[in-house]
């Protein structure tokens, strides 16, 4: 917004385009405009520049259907030869195009680019993130880039990203950081997400941030965010009331115990404060 903000006119355009360096760089090309602003969520990254093929795969090597994620594959006179005495390598990221025809000029090998997508039902390309961002918790396999999609569309959420966090005893869970214009509470958050989302897509944490700490290179440096503690997780909005009798002070013992908190009180929520059904077996 700031962008437009500053160049009103339509003389000046801002244009979002997705690239690896083993295709020679940029792949495809999309005008970003005011209305996609208003749509919210993601910023499409357009359709495919003259020259290239862009497919859309399922581990099989299977395209995938509209609005379904899948792996990124680039064809087209852009491609490397490979990588420089790493024929190992070369061989698992450049692979044959079995989509190659007689009368295209997208070439006979296709790169494997690692990143997800999907087409958007306008023939779009969306980006979703790292094909290695796949992450598997309590028995399901997830795409975070799913996560963080449902995350940007309410309205007060700006940017986010959506990681692991392991515990001591090898719990993983979900973890978001945000970045927002106004403090969200955690049940806030999953009732926002409840409305697209499955429950064990649900994030179990979520910290908030003034922005999202950035490398030189302008990508998210995960080193540098914070990790999950009682410091930094989103508080109950509920008034603190501490355990009167001895059931209660087991309770909350217990719950502090299996939730990493400090302390707490009679009326908070076990899911606000990170739990979920794997950490309610454990109580």
């Amino acid at each position: 917004q700031p962008w437009f903000d500053r160049y009103p006119d339509a003389h000046t355009q801002l244009i979002n385009m997705y690239g690896i360096t083993e295709t020679t760089v940029h792949v495809t090309h999309q005008v970003i405009t005011t209305g996609h602003l208003a749509q919210g969520g993601r910023l499409p990254a357009g359709r495919p520049l003259p020259g290239y093929q862009v497919r859309l795969l399922d581990p099989h090597g299977n395209p995938v259907p509209t609005g379904v994620p899948g792996e990124i594959y680039v064809a087209g006179n852009g491609l490397a030869r490979g990588y420089l005495h790493r024929p190992q390598l070369t061989a698992e990221r450049f692979t044959a195009n079995p989509h190659h025809t007689a009368d295209t000029s997208t070439g006979t090998r296709m790169y494997r680019s690692g990143d997800l997508a999907r087409w958007l039902p306008d023939g779009t390309l969306e980006h979703l993130g790292r094909a290695d961002d796949q992450v598997k918790i309590r028995g399901y396999r997830i795409e975070l880039g799913e996560i963080e999609t449902a995350l940007t569309t309410h309205p007060h959420i700006h940017e986010t990203l959506v990681t692991t966090h392991q515990d001591p005893d090898g719990h993983r869970r979900l973890l978001a950081y945000l970045v927002t214009d106004t403090p969200l509470t955690p049940s806030q958050l999953r009732t926002h997400l409840t409305t697209t989302l499955p429950d064990h897509m649900i994030p179990a944490l979520y910290i908030p941030l003034d922005r999202l700490p950035l490398t030189p290179s302008g990508k998210v440096d995960r080193r540098a965010l914070p990790q999950p503690d009682t410091q930094t997780e989103p508080t109950n909005t509920t008034e603190h009331t501490p355990p009167r009798t001895p059931t209660e002070h087991l309770l909350a013992t217990t719950w502090a115990t299996v939730l990493g908190t400090e302390e707490v009180g009679i009326h908070d929520n076990f899911f606000d404060l990170g739990g979920d059904s794997i950490l309610s077996i454990q109580v």
